[in-house]
C-alpha cells in the first residue's frame, strides 16, 4: 500500500524521502514493540540514524550537515513517524533547535556548537516550556539577569527533550520588563555541565515512551554572555519563527501517524472473517476505511501546500498553524477509527495500533496545542 506516495513532495526531496523509508523499515519497524515496552533511550537506533545521515542533516552544509530544507524534513518525518513516534522523535530531537544558532547566532558559536551536532559528536534540545507554561511563549517565568559578563539564570523547565542527554541546550529566558509581554525574552546557549543545571527525567509516559524528556531546574546557573543568541529582546520573535517551520514537520508526524493507523486497520479487516465474509466486505467497514484516506488526503494536501508557502514566508504562521492542527487531529481520527475496526485485538499492547492510538494524543499537545493554533489560525487569516 504507497499510502505516503510522492507524487505530491518536491522532486528535490524525493531521494531523501525514499532513504527515510528504507531505514524505517529496517531500523525503526523491528525495533519499535522492544523500546516501547522497555521505555529506554534508543541509542542504537540514533546511531544507526547518524551512519545514515539522517540525523541534524537540516543544518547547513558549511557546518557539516546536508543543508535539508523544509520540504526535506517533512518528507523525511512523514516516513520516520509512519514506522513508530516515539524514535522517530528521538532523531528528530538530536539536533533540535540547532536552526536557531545557525540563523542567529555568530560564526563562532556555530563552528563550536553546531558543527559537532551536524557531525554526530554532540546532540542538543530546546528549553523553552515550563510546569506552569507551555503554549503561552509569553507566558515563562525563567528569568537570566546580566552579571557583568554573564548571564544567571534561576527557573525550571519542563518537557526538554534530551535534557539528560544533550551536551547543550538552546535556552529561552526572560531577560527584562520591555514594551509589551513579547519583548521581554532572549536566548542563550546552555551547556548541560554547566554549575546549577539540575534535571530529572520526567516519570514514565502513556505515549511517545522512547523519546525522552527532562525536569530541569535552574540555580544561579551562570552563562558567559559569548552564550547569548542573536540581541537582547530577540527570543520571542526568534522562537515564533522557529515554530512556524516546526509546526509544518509536526503535521508530518501526525500524517506519518495516520498513515501506520489506515495501514494497520486494512491488514486487519482484509484478513479477517466473520459471518462467513471477509469484515472489508461490510459497506460500514468500507466507508470507515473511505474516511480514513479522506481525512489523510485532505491533511496531506493541506500540509504540504502549508510547506511551500511557510518557506516562501507567506503568512507563515496562518499556514503552518493550519498544517499542524488539521494533520495532526486526521491521526487522531484516523486511529480511533482504526481502533473500532481493529475491535477487542486492539487494546493489545502488542499490536502496533494500540501505541499509535497513544502516541496520537501527544503531537495535538506539543508545539502549541491545537486550541492555540485556532486561535493562530484566526487572527492571522485574510478576513476582508
Amino acid at each position: 500500500m504507497n499510502i505516503l506516495d510522492a507524487s505530491i513532495v518536491p522532486e528535490h526531496a524525493r531521494a531523501v524521502k525514499q532513504e527515510a523509508r528504507e531505514f524505517a523499515i529496517e531500523h525503526i519497524e523491528p525495533a519499535a514493540e522492544t523500546y516501547y515496552e522497555s521505555g529506554k533511550y534508543p541509542w542504537e537506533v540514533l546511531e544507526a540514524g547518524m551512519s545514515a545521515n539522517l540525523v541534524a542533516q537540516d543544518i547547513a552544509e558549511e557546518y557539516g550537515g546536508r543543508g535539508f530544507d523544509l520540504p526535506q524534513t517533512l518528507a523525511i518525518y512523514e516516513e520516520l513517524y509512519r514506522a513508530d513516534a516515539s524514535i522517530a522523535l528521538t532523531l528528530q530531537l538530536a539536533s533540535f533547535g540547532t536552526d536557531i544558532i545557525y540563523k542567529h547566532g555568530t560564526a563562532e558559536q556555530n563552528e563550536r556548537y553546531v558543527r559537532p551536532v551536524a557531525e554526530n559528536e554532540q546532540i542538543t534540545g530546546l528549553a523553552v516550556s515550563e510546569p506552569d507554561s507551555g503554549s503561552d511563549l509569553a507566558g515563562m517565568t525563567t528569568t537570566a539577569e546580566k552579571d557583568g559578563d554573564e548571564w544567571i539564570v534561576n527557573g525550571e523547565k519542563y518537557w526538554v527533550g534530551n535534557a539528560v542527554e544533550a551536551d547543550w541546550l538552546t535556552l529561552y529566558a526572560k531577560t527584562g520588563d520591555g514594551d509589551t509581554r513579547y519583548d521581554d525574552y532572549s536566548l542563550f546557549i546552555l551547556p548541560t555541565d554547566a554549575s546549577g543545571y539540575t534535571v530529572e527525567h520526567i516519570p514514565e509516559k502513556m505515549a511517545y515512551r522512547a523519546s525522552k524528556q527532562g525536569h530541569i531546574t535552574l540555580n544561579q546557573c551562570r552563562i558567559p554572555d559569548s552564550h547569548l543568541i542573536g540581541d537582547v529582546g530577540d527570543g520571542f520573535e526568534i522562537v515564533t519563527e522557529f515554530f512556524n517551520h516546526g509546526r509544518v514537520d509536526v503535521a508530518g508526524h501526525g500524517l506519518g501517524l495516520a498513515a501506520a493507523a489506515i495501514e494497520e486497520a486494512s491488514q486487519f479487516v482484509h484478513n479477517r472473517e466473520a459471518w462467513d465474509q471477509q469484515i472489508s466486505d461490510f459497506q460500514a467497514v468500507k466507508h470507515d476505511l473511505a474516511e480514513m484516506r479522506m481525512e489523510l488526503e485532505s491533511a496531506r494536501a493541506l500540509t504540504w501546500r502549508a510547506a511551500k508557502h511557510v518557506t516562501e514566508n507567506n503568512n507563515p504562521g496562518y499556514w503552518a498553524a493550519l498544517a499542524k492542527t488539521t494533520a495532526t487531529e486526521a491521526a487522531v481520527n484516523c486511529a480511533e477509527s482504526a481502533m473500532q475496526l481493529y475491535g477487542g485485538r486492539s487494546v493489545l499492547k502488542e499490536n502496533k495500533i494500540s501505541r499509535i492510538y497513544r502516541d496520537v494524543r501527544v503531537p495535538v499537545i506539543y508545539e502549541g496545542a491545537n486550541n492555540i493554533q485556532r486561535d493562530l489560525i484566526y487572527k492571522q487569516a485574510d478576513w476582508s
